[in-house]
């Protein structure tokens, strides 16, 4: 689950200027299962990050559940999620949390020992804050000091130490958060932020269609393009090489002919790719 900014240049319903990107802009709420896009709320930036998050994973579980009732979930986020609200919600729904937490005197003084090594040095207590927080809760922390100086990191979550220990829930479940900007630019490839229409209603439908887009090339990266070298290409790369093409499509009663360009050079990946999906079995 992540936010990202969408820049706008007129008078759209909705948007305002937020101070920490520096312009006028959408704040869109995303949530990913690794490649699979599950939400593109587009919202006002006026909003608190996690604004709507709640009601979003309320629906997106309810939805995973019909199909997988005993499936293990886990919410990864930034510190903009990091709300009593949505740590409530999951803990009474059997939902997981890895969440950035962010930093102040009272988490760094727990940590200050750490804080003193040179090296990076990971450590875990338990927390509640004074007035926010209706319970302690887990905390991990990492203590390190970079050229520019100290470089305290926190996060919280709701796993316990036997199934994760600190360093490895942050260096390896934590830290993976950051592929959700390859999701990022792979929505811009495919023109998330054309959203130019005056009403927040009619831009939110346009980012549907980028969405769906978003969707369908995904599909064909993992069903067309598997086993092949472009099975984790970017979806710019795929649009402009496979798709973004000009052949000669010829209708006749029995077939319809595509014909290529003679110098196109991925034909041979073009027929494989067509190969696999008509051996996929058809669903209802």
């Amino acid at each position: 689950m992540d936010a990202t900014d969408d820049p706008v240049h007129g008078n759209q319903e909705g948007r305002f200027f937020l101070g920490y990107y520096g312009h006028y802009c959408y704040l869109p709420l995303y949530i990913f299962c690794g490649d699979f896009l599950l939400c593109a709320r587009l919202r006002p930036s006026n909003l608190d990050a996690s604004a709507g998050s709640r009601e979003e994973l309320e629906r997106i579980v309810g939805q995973i559940r019909q199909a997988w009732p005993e499936v293990k979930i886990t919410l990864r986020g930034d510190a903009g999620f990091c709300r009593e609200e949505l740590m409530v919600w999951c803990e009474q729904n059997r939902v997981d949390y890895v969440l950035g937490l962010a930093k102040n005197e009272r988490l760094k003084a727990a940590i200050a020992p750490e804080l003193e090594q040179a090296a990076r040095v990971f450590q875990e207590f338990t927390y509640q804050t004074r007035e926010s927080w209706s319970r302690a809760r887990r905390v991990i922390a990492k203590a390190e000091h970079l050229e520019k100086g100290a470089n305290p990191r926190f996060v919280v979550t709701s796993l316990s130490p036997e199934v994760w220990e600190a360093r490895a829930l942050y260096e390896e479940l934590y830290c993976a958060r950051g592929e959700m900007e390859n999701r990022f630019k792979e929505q811009l490839a495919l023109f998330a932020d054309r959203t130019s229409t005056a009403l927040l209603r009619s831009n939110q439908v346009r980012l549907y269609f980028s969405s769906l887009a978003y969707l369908l090339v995904e599909a064909l990266r993992r069903l067309g393009l598997a086993g092949t070298e472009w099975a984790r290409a970017q979806a710019d790369s795929l649009r402009l090489k496979l798709l973004k093409i000009g052949p000669l499509i010829r209708i006749t009663v029995r077939k319809v002919w595509v014909s290529l360009a003679e110098g196109y050079p991925y034909t041979g990946l073009f027929a494989q790719v067509y190969t696999q999906l008509r051996a996929l079995p058809l669903r209802c």
